[in-house]
């Protein structure tokens, strides 16, 4: 049998919601309203109550949404911001971008999390702020770098951009107080139909600051305050992230359910697979697992029809742009060198089916047996 498992299928989620969103996005054209107004206040008042903060800041896209928020905190020339080594590049380039400098710690083996003993060990006199990242959906343990940033006077701004509708302890990341920078990338958990983000606050100066820098360092027309840039939310994106958002926490469930059946699935395969934390604290973003062999397995799966892909196949302080700026050589963070040679990311997406699960499980393990592999990973110290 031979199926085809797209790694993502934006297209299934369109159609379970064609009618609204085209209703929705009627309504702006009719209003022509295209930036700023109804429709964006709308989304940011509902998106800050179903998070649980005071203010919501939308914004033209994560990567802006992170710049803004580092510029609002005051961040810049001459300041270093610790970042983790496995993410995407937007969470150090945001730093770089307000004239900073990124300093790249390592992370922990079985979260791909920030680990704060080693940004601990990278701090420098000129630290100010560390960004954690929630990464895959996770919502990360914040207790070791409040205690890091409360022992060193730093700033924290959260990285949100694959945490949508997550947190611990009944309080979803966002709800913090703190800046919290989220992307609605069309292939997030709350995706637009393009670029989009936000940034939560609980503090009405900053979420202030933040309108001001996203509008031309404007508060009112043709006055300009701040050097600040182009960054606002269209109404359209606005629109239809209003339209998908009471969808968010049933989209998460359906998702922790694949994670638990490739989970199951994939017992006595030589991977291993993330831990299973409360769906409250996962939405699976990425159903991401470690193996030997990695390219040859992820080979394997496209020929056979199965989407994948590596997230991240570089760690940030190897990539071309940060080597070429003095960041430390291969052999400084071992553990995230190590996950960029092993990780692997499965489909996942709400709409996934049973069958397309349980087709991906068995190339897996057939690939396993042609290849003699029967050892999981070893462990990361």
């Amino acid at each position: 049998m031979h199926m085809k498992v797209p790694f993502v299928d934006l297209k299934a989620q369109y159609h379970s919601l064609q009618r609204e969103i085209h209703q929705a996005l009627r309504k702006v054209l009719e209003s022509a309203q295209f930036v700023g107004g109804i429709w964006v206040e709308r989304f940011e008042e509902e998106f800050a109550a179903y998070v649980g903060t005071d203010y919501v800041v939308g914004v033209s896209s994560g990567t802006s949404a992170l710049e803004l928020a580092l510029k609002a905190a005051g961040i810049g020339p001459l300041d270093d911001v610790i970042v983790p080594a496995n993410s995407f590049f937007a969470t150090a380039e945001a730093v770089s971008n307000v004239g900073a400098q990124p300093i790249f710690a390592d992370v922990d083996a079985f979260t791909g999390h920030i680990d704060a003993s080693s940004a601990e060990h990278v701090l420098t006199p000129e630290t100010r702020a560390i960004i954690p990242v929630h990464l895959y959906g996770w919502a990360l343990d914040m207790g070791p770098i409040e205690s890091l940033a409360d022992k060193y006077g730093l700033l924290i701004i959260e990285d949100a951009a694959q945490a949508h509708g997550v947190g611990r302890a009944g309080k979803k990341v966002g709800s913090s107080g703190r800046l919290t920078c989220f992307s609605f990338y069309p292939g997030k958990n709350l995706g637009a139909l393009g670029d989009a983000g936000a940034v939560t606050t609980g503090d009405r100066d900053l979420a202030q600051r933040l309108r001001i820098l996203r509008d031309h360092g404007s508060p009112e027309k043709y006055h300009h305050n701040v050097i600040g840039t182009n960054a606002r939310l269209d109404s359209l994106q606005a629109a239809v992230l209003s339209v998908k958002l009471p969808c968010l926490d049933h989209w998460n469930r359906q998702r922790y359910c694949h994670a638990e059946r490739y989970t199951r699935g994939l017992e006595g395969s030589a991977t291993l697979t993330p831990l299973l934390s409360s769906v409250g604290e996962q939405n699976f973003h990425l159903f991401v697992l470690r193996t030997q062999k990695r390219d040859e397995l992820r080979d394997y799966l496209v020929q056979n029809g199965i989407g994948c892909s590596i997230h991240y196949p570089i760690p940030l302080h190897l990539t071309g742009a940060y080597q070429a700026l003095g960041a430390p050589k291969r052999g400084s963070l071992p553990v995230a060198e190590r996950l960029a040679t092993e990780i692997l990311s499965l489909p996942m997406f709400p709409e996934l089916t049973t069958s397309q699960i349980e087709y991906t499980v068995a190339k897996i393990h057939e690939f396993c047996r042609a290849n003699d592999l029967h050892l999981k990973p070893q462990p990361l110290v």
